[in-house]
């Protein structure tokens, strides 16, 4: 009885002693919610995926789609503990407002990534000039929990419009959206990604388009309904036949993270992804020439001291 007493004493500090030399890791991989497939979230998680486990020893993490408002959440939750988010949505979840149910005071900010850009894509033979003209047509857009989703009700709301005046609303993935556009079952077809967004440039490849605007009058009644609304230009030739540059409303891309991680472990995972941000551009153009400054960028939402340790360090945030 001594001796397997004595045996279990001896393997038990065998494990420890391999535990604490690396050998043997039992850490839970990360989890980071990204986007649909089709936009430029899905394939960014994964070269963050690359920069993380090549850079911060012991760390493995699993690339999960996800959504804007959905991300925020899964986060808040505990159902993930990385993800992006788009500043005017996450900002919603910090102060509690629809179509968040309480205050989300389980996120923190990690790094700004890049714009992203709100577009009203309708068939150039649908007879839509502006977004006015939607009444009656059939409109393709993202699930709910989607930031785009909410910006393109948010955009109907200030045109008097809603759902409740469409021939048609679908919820699907961009792919989906692109299909019932060049099959003609849908008319306009509403999105949030960078310029130029890949499936707005697959569905221009089949048929004729058209950008819609959204002039000052109603960015202004927009940045009424939600203050994080701003407005950017897709410029001229973007997108085939596009002749002219196309006033929209956008928001920040960023990355959150659960206040439930350890401040070294953001510490590193911010230092990884800052001397490693090249390789970010070569997949989202929109991340190219992004440096420090830019990750710290101030867009609403508290830093996790992880994060804010580093850009402190690095002469970016005093």
């Amino acid at each position: 009885m001594k001796m397997r007493f004595t045996m279990k004493v001896l393997a038990a500090a065998v494990a420890v002693g391999l535990l604490g030399a690396g050998v043997v890791s039992a850490a839970e991989p990360l989890k980071m919610m990204t986007g649909p497939q089709g936009g430029s979230w899905y394939p960014l998680g994964g070269a963050i995926q690359n920069i993380i486990e090549k850079n911060v020893p012991g760390t493995s993490m699993m690339v999960l789609p996800g959504a804007g408002i959905s991300n925020v959440m899964g986060v808040q939750t505990g159902k993930a503990d990385l993800g992006f988010g788009n500043s005017v949505s996450t900002v919603d979840g910090v102060h509690g407002r629809a179509p968040f149910q309480e205050k989300t005071d389980g996120v923190r900010q990690l790094a700004t990534l890049y714009f992203q850009y709100f577009h009203m894509v309708a068939l150039a033979d649908a007879g839509i000039k502006t977004p006015a003209d939607l009444r009656g047509k059939g409109l393709t857009t993202q699930q709910k929990g989607n930031t785009g989703e909410q910006m393109t009700r948010e955009t109907l709301q200030v045109y008097g419009l809603g759902y409740d005046k469409m021939a048609k609303v679908s919820h699907g993935s961009y792919n989906d959206s692109v299909a019932q556009m060049k099959d003609g079952q849908a008319h306009v077809y509403t999105l949030i990604t960078t310029v130029p967004a890949s499936s707005v440039m697959d569905l221009a490849s089949a048929r004729d388009i058209i950008v819609l605007e959204i002039p000052d009058d109603k960015f202004k009644a927009l940045q009424k309904l939600n203050g994080g609304y701003d407005k950017r230009i897709i410029k001229a030739g973007s997108y085939p036949k596009q002749n002219r540059d196309v006033q929209t409303i956008g928001t920040w891309t960023h990355l959150i993270v659960s206040s439930k991680m350890p401040e070294e472990t953001v510490y590193k995972i911010t230092k990884a992804l800052a001397e490693n941000v090249v390789n970010l551009g070569d997949v989202v153009m929109a991340v190219k020439g992004l440096t420090v400054k830019d990750m710290a960028t101030d867009v609403g939402v508290p830093y996790h001291p992880g994060a804010l340790k580093y850009y402190k360090e690095a002469k970016v945030i005093q």
